[in-house]
C-alpha cells in the first residue's frame, strides 16, 4: 500500500446551524446524504453551469466540532472560501480556511481508520483521503501501513484511471460537469433540489447536448506538453491534458474523434502517436435522470 501528501489540496471548513441546508442550495452533490466518514464529489458552478471549483466534502464527527470539510485545489482555496462567504448572507454559516492537507492512500487495505477519512466517491481505486496537517503525513502513514512516496506517484495513478485534474485536464471557469466526467464520477446529483448553475447542467443532461469528454488516451512516444492539440489528420479536435508512463487524459470532441475512428484517422498530440484507452466512451449517450 502506498501513501502521499498531495501538496496542491487545501481543506476548507463551513460550519454552523445552517451550514447543511446553505451547501446544499449552492453544489452540486446531495449534502443531505453525507455522513462522517463518507465523502462525496462536487463543485461550486457559475449561473452559467461552469466549474468555479471541483472539491472532495466529508462530514466531521461532532466529536471534532461538527460541520463540512472541503478538500479542493489549494490554489483555489483562498477564493473559494472567499465566494461561499459571499452566498452566506444572514445564514448562521462560519467559512474557514484551514491549516490541514489531504494525505492519499491506495493499493490496499488501511491498518488503522483515523479520523477525518473517507474513500475517494470518485473511484474507489482511488483509495482514501485523510485530510492532516502536513507534519503528521509520516505518522500517519506508519499508522495505516502505507510506504509513504511522492506526490508523483498518486499523480501517475491518477491519470491511468482516467480521472481529470482540473487547472491541467480543463480549465476552471471554462468547463461544464458533463465535460470533465463530473457526471459519470458521482459528482452531480440530479434528483436533489436546486443549486447555482442547475438549470444549465439539468438541460444538458435532459437533450443530450455534452459533445466534449475528458478521456484517457495511450501515448505512443513521451507525454505531449499539457494543452496541446489534439488532431485527427490535418483538424484539431481537442486539447491534451496530464499524462504520465504511457498514458494520459485529453479532452475532446467525442464527435469529431468518433468521426476520425471510424474513418480510421489516427490521433497525435505534439507530433506523438496516441490512441483512446476505452473507443466506445465516444459513444456512449448520457443518461437520462429518472423522473
Amino acid at each position: 500500500m502506498k501513501s502521499a501528501f498531495l501538496p496542491d489540496r487545501g481543506v476548507i471548513k463551513v460550519a454552523g446551524e445552517d451550514a447543511r441546508n446553505f451547501l446544499n442550495g449552492l453544489i452540486t452533490t446531495d449534502v443531505d446524504r453525507l455522513k462522517p466518514g463518507l465523502g462525496r464529489f462536487g463543485a461550486l458552478l457559475t449561473p452559467q453551469g461552469k466549474i468555479i471549483a471541483d472539491f472532495l466534502i466529508t462530514e466531521v464527527p461532532a466529536g471534532h466540532g461538527g460541520g463540512f470539510l472541503i478538500d479542493c485545489p489549494k490554489a483555489l482555496a483562498e477564493g473559494l472560501a472567499t465566494k461561499l462567504k459571499f452566498y452566506k448572507l444572514r445564514a448562521k454559516v462560519t467559512v474557514e480556511n484551514l491549516d490541514l492537507g489531504v494525505l492519499a492512500a491506495w493499493g490496499g487495505e488501511l491498518a488503522a481508520q483515523p479520523d477525518l477519512a473517507f474513500t475517494d466517491p470518485r473511484n474507489a481505486e482511488l483509495g482514501t483521503r485523510i485530510l492532516i496537517p502536513e507534519d503528521l503525513k509520516q505518522k500517519l502513514s506508519d499508522l495505516i501501513g502505507a510506504e509513504l512516496v511522492d506526490a508523483a506517484d498518486y499523480e501517475a495513478h491518477r491519470i491511468a484511471l482516467g480521472v481529470p485534474r482540473g487547472g491541467l485536464d480543463f480549465t476552471y471557469s471554462d468547463a461544464f460537469p458533463h465535460e470533465t466526467n463530473m457526471d459519470r464520477l458521482a459528482g452531480v446529483d440530479f434528483d436533489k433540489g436546486c443549486y447555482v448553475g442547475q438549470e444549465v447542467v439539468s438541460r444538458m443532461q435532459h437533450r443530450g447536448t455534452a459533445r466534449t469528454r475528458s478521456v484517457k488516451v495511450l501515448l505512443e512516444g513521451p507525454s505531449p506538453e499539457a494543452g496541446a492539440s489534439v488532431m485527427a489528420g490535418d483538424k484539431s479536435v481537442g486539447t491534451m491534458g496530464s499524462s504520465a508512463d504511457g498514458k494520459g487524459i485529453a479532452l475532446v470532441r467525442i464527435d469529431r474523434v468518433a468521426d476520425a475512428l471510424d474513418a480510421n484517422q489516427p490521433l497525435s498530440a505534439g507530433g506523438i502517436t496516441l490512441r483512446l484507452a476505452e473507443p466506445e466512451v465516444v459513444r456512449i449517450p448520457l443518461k437520462q435522470p429518472t423522473t
